[in-house]
């Protein structure tokens, strides 16, 4: 089992990924207590999708996140590394174009898409930095990225609760409803150990992703999950 705290090894990850694709987005229903589905509504305004527009969904999963886009009027692509995923993604959404790829070396031309959206996924990329590039290189110039990831709830003793939480009840709660429950126990520790709202502003900003008002955030849940706004400079 890979460790939040060691390297992170694709392979690992990938395997980790498989073994959940099953029942991933039923646990992550049962362990969000619903709000998932509240922060997917979230990601959608913040990318505002337009009719036309080609949007690369990264870390897609099985396409839960995809297929709003779809809704949209948007040509979407959801992409992901994990072939179980996909699969299971390819059965319940045989419509949306699922695509293998990895993050750090992404199977498409450069300044190809509209926007580029990615939610709970930038944190298992081996070197998300390089992975953050890769995602400025396949937009156009003036296109935009939103990122949707876990981050620290801003309200001191929330956080003491939502850590004991994070650490005990999830692993606890992912035994009795996911397919591979010790996945979870790697999953809060990324969880924990991933930078703040502004340390994730700052990585974004240093793979060259800019904005009017510089690499923008808002928290959703009291900061249990923040969103990354950026575009990509036109010039």
């Amino acid at each position: 089992m890979v460790r939040a705290e060691l390297d992170k090894q694709p392979s690992d990850v990938r395997s980790m990924f498989d073994a959940v694709a099953r029942r991933y987005d039923l646990t992550n229903d049962v362990l969000s207590l619903g709000q998932d589905r509240r922060w997917r509504t979230q990601v959608i305004d913040a990318v505002a999708p337009r009719a036309g527009d080609l949007v690369l969904d990264l870390a897609a999963g099985t396409g839960t996140s995809s297929q709003p886009f779809a809704d949209h009027g948007a040509t979407v692509v959801p992409c992901d590394f994990s072939l179980g995923m996909l699969r299971v993604g390819k059965q319940a959404r045989p419509a949306l174009p699922f695509t293998a790829g990895d993050g750090t070396r992404l199977p498409f031309a450069d300044d190809t898409f509209d926007a580029v959206t990615i939610s709970f996924g930038l944190r298992n990329i081996v070197d998300p930095g390089a992975g953050l590039a890769e995602m400025l290189r396949v937009t156009r110039p003036g296109g935009r990225l939103v990122v949707c990831e876990f981050s620290h709830p801003t309200f001191a003793p929330f956080r003491t609760v939502y850590l004991e939480y994070l650490m005990k009840a999830l692993p606890a709660i992912a035994r009795a409803v996911s397919s591979s429950p010790d996945a979870y126990v790697y999953l809060a520790e990324s969880i924990r150990a991933w930078p703040d709202q502004q340390g994730l502003a700052d990585l974004v900003a240093g793979a060259g992703w800019t904005g009017a008002g510089g690499v923008e955030w808002r928290n959703l849940s009291g900061g249990v999950v923040a969103l990354h706004r950026a575009t990509k400079p036109e010039h």
